[in-house]
Parts: structure tokens; C-alpha cells; sequence
């Protein structure tokens, strides 16, 4: 009996040669057919050459993490092959060029060879390209997905249908060449009895959610958008300039992006353009929020509401430029001298990474400090269908910012304007450059702005800034910062926070067919809900931390402000994010083994 509507695809070759563009069309055509997908992409620093790769997981329910088990294996090159062929499971399908010469065992794959350079030719031929025979092998990735699609028994119309919605514009040129190729795959599998030998099928369903494909570092700049922002720095970086690009290549929206000379000079703009009452941003990955940290204190000194958007990858130093890692947590945490009060909010996975955005910019404006945004590789360079974002949910909320008249009634009654006023809840009314005088200094100031080293007056203004952690902590609602997956009275209590949630969210349901487990993902991290977790920890009978780094940060973190210990440690460091199957039998190991640290180490 054939699989329906659940599969995973994974498409493999050198850096260059169309990986990405092949798994977006394919995980365009099945979305384009009601059915909900997860996409990681994986790729080098380097801009050509290596090995790069894309799984696709599909199903007619909602998913949230990439497998290790591949369905349907599609190669460019032997090098693809070779690397994953083992991950591929018992009856998959083996998609590769008929001139490869490989051995392959035929009673444990469905093994489809498609001749690559004779549709090449063919579709040459056709359109009088003879002469560009070596440029038309970039089709090898619209070959690959027709072939894929095709042993999957899709009606080539839904391929055709987003052909003609990639080729568009400057490469609607090409179209026709392209569909015409596709379409001679599609009869080379069928004529071939390929379909009746595959043992997956996909077929359009009905769907009633309004879905939408989109990345985390899309969602985010989206999200931007609608919050209001618009003015955006960047330094180009990876993971993070994606986000930048975006907006670049949509100024309709109204955000001014300025790419920099430095993160030095990324963050001091945008802290800049705060002060000049624009809702502003700077996005940015490890390396370069270790050069914002003099910046971030600066900030935090003269309470401007500026949000740090920091995409983690491998460190330390360059570390693996492409690659995910949950490494600086405790950075964003402590990072910059002496003290002062910030917000750090990590959102789970891409529709979080929308809403959460928003929320960076209205806690900033509200308690005027400056606030990081911790997303990670995963998020960012995966592909997910999401509910369309619903706009209706957004609150703008800016705080204590004075209008003209606000202001001209608290000069009438008070005789000046205390940017730094001491207030009950620590906040102070913010008014922004041209609005009035003000003045802002690194050093210790006075209400008013002046530079003070009087003893009393740092007591003063040191308690004046700290006093908006309680504020904060007391305000914000729980949904910012805590959510809790499963049953309340569960034994076991998976702890984590960021991209970790996608999979442990697959995998609670079947992990509670053997025990009771539910999952607290804690999403304000700084200033933490302590109280909150303390209270939720307590009724567990073992706490399993799961976290994308070394020493488990989080784990260290709740310990340090809690006292509550964590009893297992699930962690992973290889530069890829966690499968489900790992999150499922790490859970299991956790629970059974007599060990503190579980080590996981899947991906290529």
C-alpha cells in the first residue's frame, strides 16, 4: 500500500547548481496542493563548489522539523549519493543521472535513472539552443523536481502552474524551455512504469487554512514592517543579511535600509535614529553582536529603545558561518559592562518569529531599553507553511512618548524637561530630538542629562533604571514569556527555548504514548520569569533540557535563577539543528538511561 500525503524529499549537489531554487519549487507545488510543509536548508560558506542540501518534509498535517529518514532521495552528483544514501529508508525512491555508474541495491530502493543530457538535448533541439547545450544544464534542477514529482503520480499541471510563477519577469524567457523538459521527465517516468513501483503518492486535499510559505528571516522582516519600523542597519553577515535583503528589495513598504561600514556602526545608527523617534532596528548574527556590546550599554545608559535582531550560528569566532547553534544565550544575557536593564525574547519557529517581532518594538518603546531579538539559523533558513499573519492582532504601543501639547502642559507645571525623571515604575516621558532639549552623555547623568558623578545621584539613577526589571516582570504577560505544551500534571517536563520547538512539538504527542511529558518553552529570557517557571518546574518528576549547545545555557540559566536543577541534558553542537527522531529517543534515553548528558549527532 501506497504512503499518502507524508514523505520526505532531499535534494543534494554541488553549491551552485540550483539546490535551493529546485526544493522551493517542489515545496511550492505541494503546497500549491493543500499540503503543509518543513524545509531546512543546509549549505556552505563558501559560494560555489561544495556540497549543499535541502529536505522537504510534507504531510496533510501540520509539521514543524525536518526527519533523518528520507523517502525520496534526488542527486545532482555521485558526491549527494554517496552522503546520504544511507539515511534513505527501506522502499525509498533513489532519483539520479542514468550515466551515473553506481551500485545500488535494487531490493532495498526504488532506484528511478533519468537521462539528464538527452532531455537536455532534446529540449535544445526543440527551442534551437544547440550552441547553449552547456548553460541549459542549470535545467538539471527543474529535471530533478519534475522527476520527483512525477514518480510521486502529481498531475503535471500543478508543476506547470508554478513554473510559471518562478519564471516570470526577466526569466520568463526561459519558461518554455523549462516546462517543455519538465514535461518530457514527467513522460520518460511514466512510460517507464517508475509510478507503479513507488511506493509514495501525493494528492491534492482540501484545506481550508489560509497557508502562506514563507522563511523565518521573511517572517521577521514582515513583521518589521507591520511594526512600524523603518529604519533598518546591517552589516552583511550570515544568517542574518537575509532578512535585510528582503527589505531592501521591497522599499514600497516604507523601512529605510543602510548596510554599514561595520556592526559598530549598525547599531549606532539605529540607536540614532531612535533618538529621533523612528522605531528602528539593526539585524545581525554572533560575531557581530560581540562588536554592539559598547553600543548596547550606551543604550541601556540613556534608556533609547532600540531592537537587536541576532541570528545564532556556530561560534566561537567565524566558527561554522552557515550553520545553527543556540551558543549565545548567555552573551545577549550579560554581554557589556557594569549593569543595566534589557529584554531578551527568543521566538520557537517562523510564525512566532512574526508576532514576536512586533512585540520586540512595542517592549522597547514601552520600557525604553534596548531589546534582542534571539532568533537562530534554523529559524531563519527554514521554509514552513504558516497561517497567513493576521494583521488584526497587531498593538502598537509606544509608551511614555509625549506629544507637542504633552509636553508644553508638563513645562507649564514642572518649569523643564527630566528625560531621566524618577518615576515609580522607573520609566520616564520620552520625547525625541527636535521635540525639545535633552541631553544624552555615556557617562552618569542627572534627571535632566547632565554628567554627574555625585555619589547619591548614581545611587539614585541606578536604581532608577534597574527598578523597570520588576516593572517588566510584572507587566508583560504570561503568553511573552513562558507557553506550555501538554498536560499540566505530566511527570516528565521538556524545558527549551528557540528553533528546538519545532521538534519537540512532533514528537510529544507519540512520546506520550509512553509517558506523561509536556513542554515549557520559555520565551522571555531576560529579565527572567522566575516565579513563573519555578512554579511550573516544581510538579515535575524529571526536568530534560534540550538545547543546541555545549553546556546547556538555558539549563544553566533556570538553576541560576530558580535554584531548580536540571535532571538530564539533551544537547547538540554540530552545527545542525535537532530531528524529531532525535528529540523522540533523546527524550527516551533521558528517561531510561543513567546519564546526564545526552549527545546528538545527526546531520551531514
Amino acid at each position: 500500500m501506497k504512503k499518502i500525503n507524508n514523505l520526505t524529499w532531499l535534494i543534494g549537489g554541488p553549491q551552485g547548481m540550483g539546490v535551493d531554487s529546485s526544493a522551493h519549487t517542489f515545496a511550492k507545488t505541494c503546497a500549491s496542493i493543500g499540503l503543509y510543509i518543513f524545509g531546512k536548508r543546509e549549505y556552505h560558506s563558501n559560494i560555489k563548489g561544495a556540497h549543499s542540501y535541502y529536505p522537504i518534509s510534507v504531510s496533510d498535517k501540520p509539521i514543524r522539523s525536518h526527519s533523518d529518514n528520507i523517502d525520496i532521495l534526488a542527486t545532482f552528483d555521485k558526491l549527494t549519493l554517496e552522503l546520504h544514501k544511507n539515511n534513505v529508508v527501506k522502499g525509498g525512491i533513489i532519483i539520479l543521472d542514468k550515466e551515473l555508474s553506481v551500485e545500488l541495491d535494487s531490493t532495498k530502493y526504488v532506484i528511478v535513472p533519468i537521462p539528464f543530457n538527452e532531455i537536455i538535448k532534446e529540449a535544445a533541439l526543440k527551442f534551437q539552443k544547440e550552441k547553449e547545450y552547456s548553460k541549459l544544464q542549470i535545467m538539471r534542477n527543474v529535471i530533478t523536481v519534475a522527476a520527483s514529482l512525477a514518480v510521486l503520480n502529481l498531475d503535471f499541471e500543478y508543476l506547470k502552474r508554478n513554473l510559471q510563477a518562478v519564471f516570470t519577469g526577466r526569466r520568463s524567457k526561459v519558461l518554455e524551455i523549462n516546462v517543455f523538459a519538465a514535461k518530457l521527465t514527467f513522460d520518460y517516468v511514466h512510460s517507464n512504469d517508475y509510478v507503479s513501483k513507488s511506493n509514495y503518492e501525493l494528492r491534492p486535499i482540501e484545506n481550508n487554512e489560509n497557508l502562506v510559505l514563507t522563511s523565518g528571516t521573511t517572517a521577521t522582516a514582515i513583521g518589521k514592517i507591520v511594526a512600524g519600523c523603518r529604519f533598518q542597519t546591517y552589516y552583511p553577515i550570515t544568517p542574518a543579511s537575509d532578512e535585510s535583503e528582503y527589505l531592501e528589495t521591497h522599499p514600497e513598504y516604507g523601512v529605510l535600509v543602510v548596510q554599514t561600514e561595520d556592526e559598530i556602526a549598525a547599531i549606532c545608527m539605529a540607536i540614532g535614529a531612535s533618538l529621533a523617534g523612528v522605531r528602528s532596528a539593526t539585524s545581525t548574527s554572533g560575531p557581530g553582536l560581540s562588536l554592539m556590546t559598547e553600543a548596547q550599554g550606551w543604550a541601556g545608559m540613556n534608556e533609547v529603545p532600540v531592537v537587536i535582531f541576532n541570528y545564532q550560528r556556530g561560534g566561537p569566532s567565524t566558527g561554522l558561518p552557515t550553520r545553527h547553534e543556540q551558543g549565545d544565550l548567555e552573551f545577549s544575557l550579560y554581554g557589556g559592562h557594569s549593569e543595566f536593564p534589557r529584554i531578551v525574547i527568543s521566538p520557537g519557529d517562523i510564525e512566532e518569529s512574526f508576532y514576536l517581532s512586533i512585540e520586540a518594538f512595542n517592549l522597547a518603546e514601552k520600557y525604553q531599553v534596548p531589546v534582542i531579538f534571539l532568533s537562530d539559523k534554523s529559524i531563519a533558513n527554514s521554509i514552513q507553511t504558516v497561517k497567513i499573519f493576521d494583521i488584526s492582532k497587531v498593538k502598537i504601543e509606544r509608551g511614555k512618548m509625549l506629544s507637542n501639547e504633552e509636553l508644553q502642559d508638563l513645562l507649564k507645571t514642572e518649569g523643564k524637561y527630566k528625560r531621566f525623571k524618577i518615576t515609580e515604575d522607573g520609566i520616564s516621558p520620552r520625547i525625541v530630538l527636535g521635540q525639545g532639549a535633552f541631553w544624552n552623555t555615556g557617562d552618569e547623568h542627572d534627571e535632566v542629562g547632565h554628567i554627574c558623578e555625585e555619589s547619591n545621584n548614581r545611587t539614585i539613577m541606578f536604581e532608577k533604571r534597574m527598578k523597570k526589571i520588576h516593572t517588566i516582570l510584572k507587566e508583560v504577560p504570561d503568553s511573552l514569556k513562558y507557553r506550555l505544551y501538554g498536560p499540566g500534571d505530566a511527570e516528565y517536563t521538556i524545558v527549551s527555548w528557540g528553533s528546538a520547538k519545532g521538534p519537540i512539538l512532533d514528537s510529544l504527542e507519540e512520546l506520550n504514548k509512553y509517558y506523561k511529558i509536556n513542554f515549557l518553552q520559555i520565551i522571555l529570557l531576560k529579565p527572567f520569569p522566575a516565579n513563573e517557571i519555578k512554579q511550573i518546574l516544581s510538579n515535575s518528576k524529571m526536568i530534560i533540557g534540550i538545547e543546541a549547545n555545549y553546556s546547556g545555557q538555558l539549563c544553566n540559566l533556570i538553576r541560576k535563577e530558580t535554584g531548580i536543577n536540571i535532571h538530564k541534558r539533551i544537547l547538540k553542537w554540530n552545527g545542525r539543528p535537532f530531528s524529531r527522531e532525535e528529540i523522540f529517543k533523546g527524550v527516551i534515553d533521558a528517561i531510561n538511561l543513567d546519564q546526564e548528558r545526552i549527545i546528538c549527532k545527526a546531520g551531514i
